[in-house]
This record gives structure tokens, sequence and C-alpha cells, in this order.
């Protein structure tokens, strides 16, 4: 039982012994305080239950007060009209700390309905290198996944990629048209890229080239043995190249269920459609529309054009007989419910595809799937220093491979300067995994629905908000224990804990709040909200280190600051794990 849960507790307990009823106990909570000056814990009960009780609220707070059996865990004071405040006893910090060191999951608690979640995220389309725009997905999604678990959830992470789509017509037309074999197998993505923007340059020149593009994707989806061969290796040569940029990523998944994976499933999927009145004709193609079941500005199926509401319907199949994906949307809905038998998918895509997700989990509802919890974990843009979305000069996205080089490289110059390493190849390696690593950081620090500039400069800092002021003070408190015998870990006593100083509470105070931190994490899909914690955390850890001194204590008191500081790294390290973020040992 945490320390507020105690607190409340004991709260009922006092209520009832100065003979206020409580008609519903479950509001009756004891929360972190605002304002540590007033204390650790504060509740607004007294102020909540006065009136009905016919009390004045400080008079009911100073009864309550009274009648509150505590002092085992912290004093009580009574604030203003009526707050009351916990602050806890060294002893009681003393305790907190002992139990979270001896925890192997660092008082991170498991839920008590654990749920089957599939994270849909990443899902770069094949036979083009992934660029800027799928990083956020892709380290969203791997954080959630990783939290969740750690929750106790059952996680299935699935990369539900491109690889049945338009661009398939294109590249199919200019392989034929011819391919470089050399470099397919040197720079298999750069030979992939470069014959889907011939093909596109072509389509731009000559109206009948697109027509042409998509016989060619017609065929595919046919079956056509050419087409399908030249489609396989695609596949192959993008998973290489991709797979690439995931180990980097340190990202993994479940399934690779791309849009291929349902194929077969479409056409019986838009008869059910038709034959359930869900869908009907539109001038030859087969759509969804308005049930008018709500009002225009809350249906995903009307907009607003010209001050009037139109119908805006889902297209299910086009006027040719092909499917897009929507249809495939609709049909990985109905797989992820009856095949993965899930409870939740959470979808991590761009916040411009809203409108289609609203359009898909109505879809969904009305074939029945209205159990499942649908949810579109929605992201903003990634801005450069301009303030635009961005781009590199030529005006594309820049390719997410050299992103990362180029953070390693800014990474690998602040090394240069600061480093203890020993060898050029020990530098290069932790310049890696801080150029990779700043850029994750940065991007789960940031609320997921916010744009933000992209600066390499202050990513890789070692000062400020970034993931190097992390790895040293993970690194700091970590080499206390090099400069000891081994295993002094091992041997140390937390019977022998005891924190008295303002800076050793505080730092203990934060080290309890990363359970909390963890959890609220998947409540709004917040991974920023645990990076904050653990920036906060590091800077509390930093003012322990310099108001206390550790090896130069002794007895209890080295004793208790060296399990702080092996705690404290523990729990970092732990935080950044759930942030898909490794630690160095050295820097």
């Amino acid at each position: 039982m945490t320390i507020p849960e105690q607190l409340t507790e004991k709260l009922l307990l006092a209520l009832s012994k100065v003979g206020v009823e409580v008609p519903e106990p479950s509001r009756i909570q004891v929360k972190t305080a605002d304002d540590l000056r007033y204390g650790d814990y504060q509740s607004t009960v007294a102020m909540m239950l006065a009136k009905p009780a016919g009390k004045n609220p400080r008079d009911l707070a100073t009864s309550l007060m009274e009648a509150l059996d505590v002092a085992d865990l912290a004093e009580v004071t009574i604030a203003g009209p009526g707050f009351l405040n916990f602050t806890l006893t060294s002893e009681t910090w003393s305790s907190l700390a002992k139990a979270q060191w001896q925890d192997e999951n660092h008082a991170v608690q498991t839920v008590a309905d654990p749920q089957t979640i599939v994270i849909d995220f990443s899902a770069p389309n094949v036979a083009k290198p992934m660029h800027i725009g799928h990083i956020r997905s892709t380290i969203i999604g791997e954080c959630l996944g990783r939290v969740a678990s750690r929750l106790g959830h059952k996680v299935i992470k699935d990369n539900h990629i491109g690889d049945w789509g338009t661009q398939f017509g294109m590249v199919t037309w200019a392989w034929k048209k011819g391919v470089n074999e050399a470099r397919l197998e040197t720079e298999p993505l750069q030979e992939l890229l470069r014959l889907y923007r011939s093909a596109t340059d072509a389509c731009k020149e000559d109206e009948s080239i697109k027509d042409a593009c998509r016989e060619e994707l017609v065929a595919l989806q046919s079956g056509n043995a050419e087409n399908l061969a030249i489609w396989n290796r695609c596949l192959a040569l993008s998973k290489k190249g991709l797979n690439e940029i995931y180990d980097r990523l340190d990202v993994s998944f479940d399934h690779w269920l791309g849009e291929s994976a349902y194929n077969d499933a479409l056409a019986p999927l838009a008869e059910k459609l038709e034959s359930q009145g869900l869908a009907r004709d539109d001038d030859g193609a087969l759509c969804v529309f308005s049930d008018d079941s709500v009002k225009p500005k809350s249906d995903p199926f009307k907009v607003n054009r010209d001050g009037e509401w139109q119908d805006f319907p889902m297209i299910v199949r086009k006027k040719d007989g092909a499917f897009n994906y929507a249809t495939t949307d609709i049909a990985t809905v109905e797989f992820r419910a009856n095949e993965f038998k899930a409870d939740k998918v959470w979808i991590v895509v761009d916040v411009r595809q809203g409108g289609h997700f609203k359009q898909l989990f109505e879809v969904s509802r009305r074939l029945g799937y209205d159990q499942l919890d649908l949810v579109h974990v929605a992201f903003g843009t990634i801005l450069g220093k301009d303030g635009k979305p961005l781009k590199t000069r030529s005006g594309d996205l820049p390719q997410l491979a050299d992103v990362l080089d180029d953070a390693v490289t800014a990474a690998r110059s602040v090394i240069g300067e600061k480093s203890h390493l020993d060898t050029e190849e020990e530098k290069d390696a932790l310049a890696e995994l801080i150029g990779v690593n700043s850029i994750k950081f940065t991007e789960l620090s940031h609320h997921r629905m916010s744009d933000y500039v992209f600066d390499l400069e202050k990513m890789v800092a070692l000062e400020g908000d970034t993931a190097p002021y992390l790895f040293y003070s993970y690194v700091r408190a970590r080499s206390i224990f090099r400069k000891l015998e081994e295993g002094t870990v091992d041997k140390l006593d937390a019977e022998q804990l005891a924190i008295t100083e303002a800076a050793e509470i505080h730092l203990v105070r934060m080290l309890t709040r990363f359970g909390d931190n963890v959890g609220v994490v998947i409540d709004d899909f917040r991974p920023n909200l645990l990076a904050t914690y653990l920036l906060e955390l590091a800077r509390s850890f930093h003012s322990f280190f310099e108001a206390c001194p550790v090896l130069k204590s002794e007895g209890a008191t080295r004793e208790s600051r060296l399990i702080l500081c092996d705690l404290t790294s523990r729990v970092i390290k732990d935080g950044l794990n759930l942030l898909g973020i490794p630690v160095p040992e050295r820097m």
C-alpha cells in the first residue's frame, strides 16, 4: 500500500471517530502537495465535508488532526481554510528508500486488470528509405510498448508497413524500364527510391504513364507472376534496410503485417459491408456514408464546404474495382479483434490522419467492434530552425539514416572535447549512443502533440534538458563504486539506512515518485511525463551529491548515501530503458 493510500485509510478512520458521515469514500484522497513548503502530501477533505457536516472547515480539520493516528508516518499541520498537510518523518523516508532499493521493479506496480494491447507504429512505405517523418511514430510507439509491458499488459507490436500500395505500381513500371542491379545489391533502398522518383517524374510529364503504373499495380494485386517476383524482391531488400535503422534505434516488432497481409480479405469485406447495408454504390464506387446519428459537426462522414454540410464518404472500393488503404485498415481492425483478441489498439500516426481514423473507428463500431478500444495516438510536426516543417534544401524530407549520422557527428564533436574515454573506438561507440539517443530523448521529452524545433547542437549538449545530461548523471552516480572494491553494493546494509539531511530527503522524495510517473505515461500517451521526471530526479541527485559527501562520510551515513547513489543510478537506467534509451557506463 502506498503512502497516500495509507494516509487516506487513516483519514477515513479519523472521520469515523469525529462522527462525520462520508457518502462517497472514493472521493476522499490524499495527494502529493503542490508546494513542498507545506508538506509532502495534502488533503482537502475538511473543506469538502464541512458544510454537509454542519461544521467550520478549519474546526473540522483541527478535529481530524487530533483524531489522526499517523505518528508512525508523518507530522500533520493545518493551513489556510482547512488544508491538512502531511510531512513524512525521516524514518518513513528511510523505510521507503529501503523498500525501493530492495525491489527489482523499483516500486513500479503492475495493473490489476492486464489487457491485450496492439500497438501499430512506425509503418513506413516499403521501397522507400525512412525519412524524418517516421521517427516520431517509431520512437513514441516503442516507448508505449515498453511501458505497457512493464505495467503488466500483453503488448503486441505490429509494423503495419505500406507494402501493397500505389508506389509498387510506380516502382514496378520503372523497374521494367531499367533497374541498376549492381546498386540494388549495394544500396537497395536508394536504388528503389531512384526508381520511384523516376516514375513520379515521368507521370508528371506524361499523363498516360499514370495509367501504366496503375495497370502494373492491378497486375500485381491480381497475382501476375513477374510483378509478384519484383514485389517480393523489393520487400526483402526494403526490410533489410529498415532493420538497419530499427537496430540503431533499438526498436523491435512482434509482427510485420503489412497491407498485403489483408489482400485476400478485402473483397469479402466489401461484400459484407454492402450486404449489411453499411456501404452503398456511389457512381460506381462502394462507399460508407453518414448514418445521420450525430450532428454534422461531429460526423466524420460530413464536411463543411462554403457554409453547407456535404457528404464526405469513406471509399472502400474504387470505380475501377481496386481497394485502398481504408479497406485494408478495416480488415486490419477485424484481424486484430478476431485473431489477436485485442482489448485495445493504439495507432501511432501523424495528427493529419485524424479524419481518416475517425471514419475507420466509426465503421468498425458499425461492424460490431464497439468493445474494441481504438485510439489514434496523434503527434505533431518536427520543425526546422526556420519554424517550418523540417526539409532538405531540395525540399524533400531528410532521410532518417542521414539525420542519425548527423547526430552522431555532432555528438562525436562534443565527446572529442570532454570525454575521458581512452580509445577512439570507445569514443565512436559513445558518439553513436549519444547521437541516436539524444534525438530519441528530445522527441520523448516533448508533449506528443507539440511541434518542436530540430536542433542537433542542443540535443547533444551535456547541459540542459538532454539525454547527455541524464547519461552524465547516471555515470556520476556509478563512478563512486569504481573507486571502491568490487562487490561493495552487495555488502551494503539497508537496515542501517538513515535519511536525515534535507538533500537526502528530497532525493528519496523524487525516487519514490518513479512508479507513479511510469504509470501515468499510458493514461494519455505522454512519455514526456517520464522524461521530465527523470530530469527532475537527476537535478535532485546533483544537489544531493554536492550537499552530502559520500566517500568522506562514515558509518551508517556513508552506507545510506552509497545506497542512494546506487538506487538513483538504477532508477535513471530503468526509466531511460522504458523510453527506449540505453545508458553508457563511462563517458
